[in-house]
């Protein structure tokens, strides 16, 4: 059963490459570029088929994928290469990926919300003897901020907890149609090891296709901000090296979720979508970010940079990517992530 599990896992994580890939190609497309290969993977080639023009590869490495076009790394002379096309035409392309990314979160997202309903940041029930419940907290309640942290979903929420580490929180709720400020300080459930205020949400169920789709977006959001506040965490160096895991880790992630069922598998790959696109927005050389920064500035400027340059860049740049996820993939088999 396992292996069905782990090809669960593994057409998850495909699936999030190919629809981001899928974007670059079909942009490419409508703009009128050829593209030479759409492949599924890296490294030695598994599988291929030709097409009209583009040849569709499936790759030995599954860490990724790529839309390879006539004149990306240097100028073509030909109406249909990547160079001879207008700035914006390029930035459609380039930017396609990462928006199909945020588009199929939205998506899975909202079926969840359709399927199983959704937690909302409104107070169920209220626990005695907590900080919660001392702090005058009560059924009902709207949370709408924390530590000046607007709150849209019951994530947010979570998150403010999590991350204040048992310090005070000033929470902002309503009531009545009355807001209200309260100080709670968090305690530590030592039987899941957490910090808690002692408070449940309410869960909305049947939530209709509005409310479920309003649930896509707002969650796709919240886990954009999860990510940034990650990401600021690991520059000021507060994340451990061994909480960062690779492919490897994610394979084994989304074969937990396969064996939870269809939709945990969903929500982790809604989660994943977006940590793809964001990942793939930073503006380095060799990412889409490297490739918006630099046509961002050839439209605010007016001037084009080097074809030649672009290439050597992107080339440099793709050469460091495939470095660190080589030290990654080391790691995750030397030292893995307890799951």
């Amino acid at each position: 059963m396992i292996i069905v599990y782990l090809l669960g896992g593994l057409l998850a994580f495909s699936t999030l490459i190919i629809i981001h890939e899928l974007g670059h190609f079909i942009f490419a497309k409508l703009n009128g570029v050829k593209v030479e290969e759409f492949s599924i993977g890296m490294g030695p080639k598994l599988f291929g088929i030709k097409g009209k023009e583009t040849e569709y590869l499936i790759k030995a490495l599954p860490i990724g994928g790529y839309v390879k076009m006539l004149g990306e790394e240097e100028s073509v002379l030909d109406s249909r290469s990547f160079s001879s096309k207008t700035a914006p035409q390029r930035l459609s392309i380039i930017a396609a990926g990462p928006i199909m990314n945020f588009i199929l979160a939205i998506l899975l997202f909202t079926i969840i919300g359709s399927i199983r309903g959704f937690q909302i940041p409104v107070v169920d029930k209220v626990e005695n003897n907590l900080p919660a419940y001392e702090a005058g907290i009560q059924k009902g309640d709207t949370i709408t901020s924390v530590n000046n942290s607007k709150i849209r979903t019951w994530d947010d929420f979570f998150t403010q907890v999590y991350m204040a580490n048992g310090s005070n929180l000033s929470i902002t709720l309503t009531r009545n149609g009355e807001t209200k400020t309260l100080n709670v300080t968090p305690v530590k459930d030592t039987v899941e090891n957490r910090y808690i205020i002692g408070i449940y949400p309410v869960i909305l169920e049947n939530p209709g296709f509005s409310k479920s789709l309003s649930y896509g977006f707002t969650q796709t959001n919240t886990i954009i901000k999860q990510t940034f506040d990650v990401l600021k965490t690991l520059v000021k160096g507060k994340v451990s090296s061994s909480d960062i895991g690779g492919p490897i880790t994610i394979i084994k992630v989304s074969t937990k979720a396969a064996e939870q069922g269809i939709v945990p598998l969903m929500a982790f790959a809604a989660y994943l979508s977006v940590q793809l696109a964001i990942f793939n927005i930073i503006p380095f050389p060799a990412l889409d970010g490297g490739w918006i920064f630099l046509l961002l500035f050839e439209i605010i400027t007016r001037k084009k940079i080097d074809d030649s340059k672009i290439g050597i860049v992107n080339y440099i740049g793709f050469a460091i990517l495939m470095t660190l996820m080589v030290i990654v993939i080391i790691k995750d088999i030397l030292y893995p992530i307890k799951l």
